[in-house]
């Protein structure tokens, strides 16, 4: 019965100049057979529909590594500590996270839209061996429930902070958001430091961290 159907497709395609194969596609999934250790078909479809929702999402910022001490300085501001929840939007390679599961031994969540920002993060949340406290997923950050977080971090553009306003509003009262070198119009820090750092590139230059608490005070 499948020939029949098959036959005449080929034939077809042969007659356009086509391979019968040329419609398999990379783009198109091939079914494997499940082994054991593969997630649940509802893990599957979980993640295919977060993949389906951001896959298309062009980063919104360029990626420029925060600085170490601007990083610890960020951590310190946002006074950091075991039992706190860590949020980083657009976490980059994870130094953030990473520095702050090192340090404080709390628990971190990492969300970028680039996959190879994700990659990248995995492998120093690895190295570093705080796969147990970090967890780092690609997923576009304009749509996240923040709820869980009291810290969460953020080196993002100073209209991408405000977008950012209406989620990060419904955190808990006292939680922190601490950002480098980007202010949140609206909304007034509590506190502003200016620090100087060398960038990956070895050029020094003057760098801010503003921090904020909920429910912070409007300008």
């Amino acid at each position: 019965m499948y020939r029949s159907r098959i036959l005449p497709l080929a034939l077809l395609g042969l007659a356009l100049g086509m391979s019968p194969l040329q419609d398999l596609r990379s783009d198109q999934p091939v079914p494997t057979q499940a082994s054991k250790d593969e997630p649940k078909a509802q893990d599957k479809k979980d993640q295919k529909a977060d993949d389906k929702e951001t896959q298309d999402r062009e980063p919104d910022v360029v990626y420029w590594p925060t600085p170490q001490n601007v990083v610890d300085k960020m951590l310190e501001l946002a006074e950091v500590k075991k039992n706190d929840v860590v949020y980083d939007l657009g976490c980059g390679d994870a130094r953030i996270l990473v520095t702050a599961a090192k340090k404080f031994g709390c628990k971190g969540f990492g969300w970028d839209i680039n996959p190879v920002r994700v990659k990248e993060s995995l492998e120093n949340v690895k190295t570093n061996k705080v796969e147990d406290l970090v967890t780092v997923k690609k997923g576009d950050i304009f749509t996240l429930d923040l709820k869980d977080a009291n810290v969460v971090t953020l080196y993002l553009l100073p209209e991408l902070n405000v977008r950012l306003m209406p989620q990060l509003e419904k955190l808990k009262p006292g939680s922190r958001i601490v950002s480098h070198d980007f202010d949140m119009k609206g909304a007034k820090p509590k506190q502003t430091v200016t620090l100087k750092a060398k960038n990956h590139m070895g050029v020094e230059g003057e760098h801010k961290v503003y921090l904020w608490v909920v429910p912070w005070e409007k300008e």
